[in-house]
């Protein structure tokens, strides 16, 4: 039988001013393991991505991701301490319930790219 054991899955990120993107992320709460010009892994815990050098204004206006984490409110106090709207002129949504089972809140990253951080209710 084959082993069809899987270790990770990253996605690719857009960044339309690199520089600005691994700030915003590394403020964001992410850690840059590694980076070059082109790509840099970012992780926090055990969730990375990948943040490319590539922007189209079409694709990271409909790139989304999704982070699951343990404390939303933690997450949503840390980015309004950190300023982030201000500083990366991004906008956000603040936490509230969802109907399928979580607490969320949005931010859209200096790409346009939407994340929705969020905490599972049920």
């Amino acid at each position: 039988m084959t082993d069809l054991s899987t270790v990770e899955i990253k996605a690719f990120v857009p960044a339309r001013d690199f520089a600005l993107s691994k700030r915003f992320y590394e403020d964001l709460g992410f850690t840059i393991a590694s980076s070059d010009s082109d790509i840099a892994y970012l992780h926090c815990g055990d969730c990375s991505f990948l943040l490319q050098n590539f922007y189209n204004p079409e694709h990271a206006g409909n790139f989304m991701m999704h982070l699951l984490v343990v404390d939303v409110e933690a997450w949503w106090r840390h980015v309004e301490r950190a300023q982030l709207l201000a500083k990366y002129d991004v906008r956000a949504e603040p936490p509230g319930d969802r109907p399928w089972g979580m607490r969320d809140f949005t931010i859209i990253d200096p790409s346009g790219v939407l994340w929705r951080i969020a905490q599972n209710t049920r």
